[in-house]
Order: C-alpha cells, then sequence, then structure tokens
C-alpha cells in the first residue's frame, strides 16, 4: 500500500508539533540558551536535518510570525477608510479574541521563554519588524498598493507596542488579561 499524500501531510504535521513540544518542555525547563538544536533533535527522535526542514532556527520555534493570511483574515471586517492606527489596534482586538484557550496557553508558554531571555527579548525586535511588513501588506490602503512609508511607521510602533503587551503579559504570568495590557500598551504609544 502506498503513503497517500494526506498520510504524508499527518505524518508531517505530527513531527512538527512533536519538535515544537519537545523543544518548548526543554526550554521551560532547562532555559533557552542552554538547550541547543542537536538537543532538541535527539529529544524529539528526528535528526538534525530534520528539525531544520521543520523550522528555520530554534528561535522560530517561540518567536512565530503570523501569516498574511492570518491578518488579512482580521482586517476583512475593518473598512479600508479608518486609520491604520485604529485599523491595528482593532485588529489586534480580533485577532485576540479568535485565540482558544489551548492557543492562549501556548502563547503565554512562548513568550515567558521570551521573556526570560535576555537574547529572545532582543530578538524580538527583528520579528517585530517582519510582522510589520506581514501586516502592512495585508492592509493596503489602495488594493495593490504598496504600503507607505508613514504606513510602515505606523504599524512599526504598534508592533512595537504590541510586544510590550505580549512581553508584559508573560512577565506578570498571565495573571492579568492580555487584552487590558494591549489597551495599555497602545494608550501610551497614543499619549493617553
Amino acid at each position: 500500500m502506498s503513503e497517500t499524500p494526506d498520510w504524508r501531510a499527518r505524518r508531517w504535521a505530527a513531527t512538527h508539533q512533536r519538535i515544537y513540544d519537545t523543544a518548548l518542555e526543554l526550554f521551560q525547563r532547562e532555559g533557552f540558551d542552554a538547550v541547543n538544536v542537536g538537543r532538541i533533535a535527539r529529544s524529539a527522535d528526528v535528526s538534525v536535518p530534520t528539525f531544520y526542514a521543520h523550522y528555520p532556527s530554534k528561535e522560530h520555534l517561540v518567536m512565530q510570525v503570523p501569516s498574511a493570511a492570518d491578518f488579512a483574515d482580521v482586517l476583512v471586517e475593518l473598512p479600508a477608510e479608518l486609520p491604520v492606527s485604529v485599523r491595528f489596534r482593532q485588529a489586534v482586538g480580533a485577532w485576540i479574541a479568535q485565540w482558544s484557550a489551548e492557543f492562549r496557553r501556548d502563547a503565554l508558554a512562548r513568550w515567558q521563554v521570551i521573556a526570560t531571555t535576555p537574547t529572545l527579548r532582543t530578538r524580538a525586535a527583528e520579528f517585530e519588524r517582519t510582522s510589520g511588513h506581514v501586516v502592512a501588506d495585508a492592509m493596503p490602503v489602495e488594493p495593490g498598493a504598496a504600503p507607505r512609508t508613514s504606513d510602515l511607521i505606523v504599524i512599526n510602533a504598534y508592533m512595537s507596542a504590541y510586544t510590550a503587551g505580549l512581553l508584559a503579559w508573560a512577565d506578570c504570568n498571565g495573571e492579568r488579561k492580555l487584552e487590558e495590557l494591549m489597551d495599555e500598551a497602545f494608550d501610551a504609544l497614543e499619549g493617553r
């Protein structure tokens, strides 16, 4: 009996999840910097090349960039004539509102690893810029138009506030609502 593409996809997804779960458990127990890719691969019962077939680096396990489609799904309901800052804020609220309890727990665990690892806190800025471009591509002012420089500046500022909200959430061990921390971060950006 030959393998079907669906079986291969399920096997790939299961391996991807096993690598992720193993790495997150190791990071939480031993610290991000103490765990290398070889250790993750051995613990997940995969080869190092298999690890890299699933993740470009160990940083990408915890610092995940949503796709343009993820953002577009949230932005589709927001009127294009709203200012970019308003659309971004509303999109973040809608994005977080759709998180399942499991996704929320997982996100908190990942951001706790980031918050307790100085190198990852610093690297978060790189991921902010990458995410900022993904958001900008998903919310152009005119259909098919490239994002304006001014829009990129606003989006990147809001991405920084978004990261600050997530870090504050991780720092307080999720004891405060993420939505409240996001509002505080955005309000601080807006000078409220």
